[in-house]
């Protein structure tokens, strides 16, 4: 079993939390915390799709030009090669599942 009580921790960005659920050479599935006013860089990965599924907060996903909001229990899937960005312009905390296929560490091209 695990749960972010016991996976493997680590922090990126400013004050963002990840916690890896599920990591093998197949699939990366790891809950992410992301406060108020932060984000991730642009970039794109040239092999990993990924799914983009938010457990609570409002996610604004920026992919290729076009702004999505996300709301508690939506989802959605970016294709390998599309720039993407994730922010959190919510006052409360985003909390999210971020599921990678084929894992996308080692696979990321910032876009600036």
């Amino acid at each position: 079993m695990i749960s972010r009580e016991n996976a493997e921790h680590y922090t990126w960005g400013e004050g963002c939390d990840g916690w890896h659920l599920s990591k093998s050479q197949a699939l990366s599935v790891i809950h992410e915390r992301v406060p108020f006013g932060s984000s991730e860089v642009r970039h794109f990965h040239n092999k990993a799709e990924q799914f983009f599924f938010v457990l609570s907060g409002i996610a604004t996903l920026e992919v290729e030009s076009d702004i999505y909001q996300l709301q508690r229990f939506q989802g959605f899937q970016v294709k390998a090669g599309l720039a993407h960005t994730l922010t959190n312009q919510n006052k409360e905390d985003l909390e999210l599942l971020v599921i990678s296929t084929p894992p996308s560490h080692g696979d990321r091209v910032n876009v600036e």
